[in-house]
């Protein structure tokens, strides 16, 4: 099922093979629109790591308790093209511009975690 021009919802499912619940769909779908922009903004394909995930999932991931992934609210990701300090900074600008939702936005060496929970976190 497409979410947005360049993302269907197979693309967030958890990594142990676990789809979506439908329960999360709104956020999985608010997710997507906002990866869409970014992915828009980088002019390049985006991978996703990593989005929802069971609670055995991040657990066994090392996921915090109160992960942003156990909703459908978040997304590791990154592109072949860019750097993750060069998504992370994209992010941060699209976010003082209003053009994604504030959220947390975490930088990794090959990754970037974006979520949109909503309120301000970085690492």
């Amino acid at each position: 099922m497409k979410l947005t021009r360049n993302f269907s919802l197979d693309e967030f499912a958890c990594k142990d093979g676990t789809p979506v619940p439908g329960v999360y769909f709104d956020n999985v779908l608010e997710l997507a629109l906002n990866l869409q922009v970014i992915r828009g903004a980088l002019r390049k394909p985006i991978n996703i790591n990593s989005a929802y995930r069971t609670e055995k999932h991040n657990k066994s991931v090392g996921g915090s308790k109160n992960s942003q992934h156990l909703t459908a609210k978040a997304s590791d990701i990154r592109s072949n093209n860019k750097t993750p300090q060069e998504i992370y900074n994209l992010i941060e600008r699209l976010i003082l511009e209003g053009k994604v939702k504030e959220g947390g936005l975490g930088l990794y060496k090959t990754f970037v975690h974006y979520d949109i929970r909503g309120t301000k976190a970085r690492w």
